[in-house]
């Protein structure tokens, strides 16, 4: 076994068990199979890296984003699937992305707003979930519309709706089929930001010649298809597959 191989299985995989988390808050990203395990192209990833590593793929699952990271101190997990962020990185090192998406706002029908940057006025009460990437983005971006948190990026559409909020932030996938299945809601052309989702290391276990390693792995399964062939399998469009 190389060197690089072995500090890869000594930091993310102690014990023989690929420590992964994966978070349901995305369904581009993260599904529960027929049996409730973890699937999409997240979990896919991680099976394939296990596999190389003549590991087992030990998955932590979670509602969120937020609590993916929430949980870094705790070390139950040693490799994860976030968006970039400058706060994530303070703690995470990032791989190259594997997908990205589009973070954009659903809107009730009668809304008057027809463009994103539209919003950012005062009074504007917009939903996000809580430690989301695109909550940690309009944070900073915003200067005059409000953020209201709720737990989940899901339940961010439900206070949305129940609040009857100007607006919800979100992946456009899951706002689009929101929109899709409830009459009276549409969701708003263009982006806010392209928000890249990557794989993450801890920096407590990120070596360079771990994140080499991951990074090389990422590259590999990108060329051959794997994250293609996953998003499609899991029901999401293939396009979103960073290049």
């Amino acid at each position: 076994m190389n060197d690089d191989k072995s500090a890869v299985i000594e930091a993310l995989a102690p014990a023989g068990r690929l420590r992964v988390a994966i978070n349901y808050g995305n369904i581009v990203l993260a599904q529960r199979d027929g049996n409730g395990e973890p699937a999409g192209v997240s979990a896919e990833l991680a099976r394939a890296l296990a596999a190389e590593l003549g590991v087992e793929a030990e998955f932590a699952t979670f509602d969120g984003a937020g609590d993916v990271f929430a949980a870094i101190d705790d070390d139950v997990w040693r490799i994860g699937f976030l968006a970039r962020d400058p706060v994530r990185a303070e703690k995470i090192r990032f791989t190259a992305p594997y997908v990205v998406i589009e973070g954009t706002y659903l809107v009730p029908e009668s809304s008057p707003f027809q463009d994103i940057d539209e919003l950012d006025r005062s009074g504007v009460r917009i939903a996000v979930g809580k430690g989301a990437a695109y909550d940690l983005y309009l944070t900073r971006a915003l200067q005059q519309a409000s953020l209201v948190r709720a737990a989940t990026s899901a339940a961010a559409i439900e206070l949305f709706v129940e609040r009857q909020l100007e607006a919800a932030a979100g992946v456009r996938q899951p706002l689009a089929a929101y929109a899709g299945s409830n009459p009276g809601y549409r969701v708003l052309p263009g982006r806010f930001t392209a928000i890249e989702q990557c794989m993450a290391i801890p920096k407590a276990q990120a070596s360079d010649a771990v994140t080499r390693y991951v990074e090389d792995f990422l590259a590999r399964m990108k060329r051959e298809g794997l994250v293609k062939r996953a998003l499609s399998e899991s029901g999401q469009d293939e396009t979103q597959a960073a290049e």
